[in-house]
């Protein structure tokens, strides 16, 4: 015969068990659906690219054909995000001739999202192919560094350094006239959930790069705060940053973000589109 304590014990156990069957589908089809997805979207290249534009002493010999990317979060919720918008504008397309060239909004259909429904563009900086095509995309706030916004795009949406365009620093000062730019505040702000920005890599005067909560771990979108693998691997800052120091910190402090199941992307690697795996023309999946 059983004695009460161990009658009681039994039946904890079997209510404990209903408990966890019950939960165990629940939060399993919770965290699916909360799973974030992450793609890199190759709108185009700039072919022949001299490497020493894009690592600190690098030989002025070697030449690369750059990645014109843009960066698709699908948080797990009614939100699609894009990191950095690329560009349109006919000057740019003129000046820098990019091959296999489609605007942004129409590469990435390839993921089967319309310009329509893209409800957040973070810009990591104020630089033509980063920040040019955001007005393609009705519907989006802009996340952007104050520091960064204030630096740049002065009253009446002049340009305040050479940095921003000027048409870009126009649009930029219209977009947030209309309600449609949030200014971050400063370093590891987290703009929604699963998503958060970071300062400190000095590609401009306050650049920031993305960092999203993956079940693997951190997934960083680097931007031009690292253009290359070859930045990250070697411990080599860009050529072109405000200060090589800060830019060197800002990559250890991703490379440690990610820890050792995280990823690190870089901005213009072409690489990118070889190491993940492929789910459509120009598009990979970051995993």
């Amino acid at each position: 015969m059983l004695t009460t304590f161990a009658r009681f014990t039994r039946a904890a156990r079997a209510a404990l068990l209903v408990v966890c069957s019950a939960w165990g589908p629940i939060a399993a089809r919770g965290s699916a659906q909360g799973a974030p997805e992450i793609y890199a979207v190759r709108y185009g290249a700039v072919a022949n690219m001299p490497v020493s534009s894009l690592i600190a002493g690098a030989d002025t010999a070697r030449r690369l054909d750059v990645a014109l990317t843009v960066w698709v979060i699908k948080p797990g919720n009614d939100r699609i995000v894009l990191v950095d918008a690329g560009f349109y504008r006919e000057k740019f397309i003129a000046r820098w001739k990019p091959v296999d060239y489609q605007k942004p909004s129409d590469a990435i259909r390839v993921l089967g999202i319309t310009p329509e429904q893209v409800t957040d563009i973070i810009v990591s900086h104020v630089h033509w192919d980063h920040v040019d095509g955001i007005d393609l995309f009705p519907n989006a706030t802009v996340w952007i560094q104050r520091e960064e916004y204030e630096h740049h795009v002065g009253d009446g949406g002049v340009s305040l350094d050479r940095a921003a365009d000027a048409l870009d620093a126009a649009m930029l000062y219209a977009l947030r006239q209309a309600g449609r730019v949030q200014l971050v505040d400063g370093d590891a702000q987290d703009i929604m959930p699963g998503i958060r920005v970071y300062t400190g890599g000095k590609h401009t005067f306050a650049s920031q790069y993305a960092g999203v909560q993956t079940a693997r771990g951190t997934v960083v979108l680097a931007s031009d705060n690292a253009y290359l693998y070859e930045n990250l691997d070697t411990r080599t800052p860009i050529a072109q940053t405000l200060d090589r120091a800060a830019n060197l910190a800002a990559q250890q402090r991703m490379l440690e973000l990610a820890g050792t199941t995280g990823v690190v992307v870089p901005g213009h690697d072409p690489a990118v589109f070889t190491r993940f795996p492929v789910v459509g023309k120009g598009a990979v999946r970051i995993r």
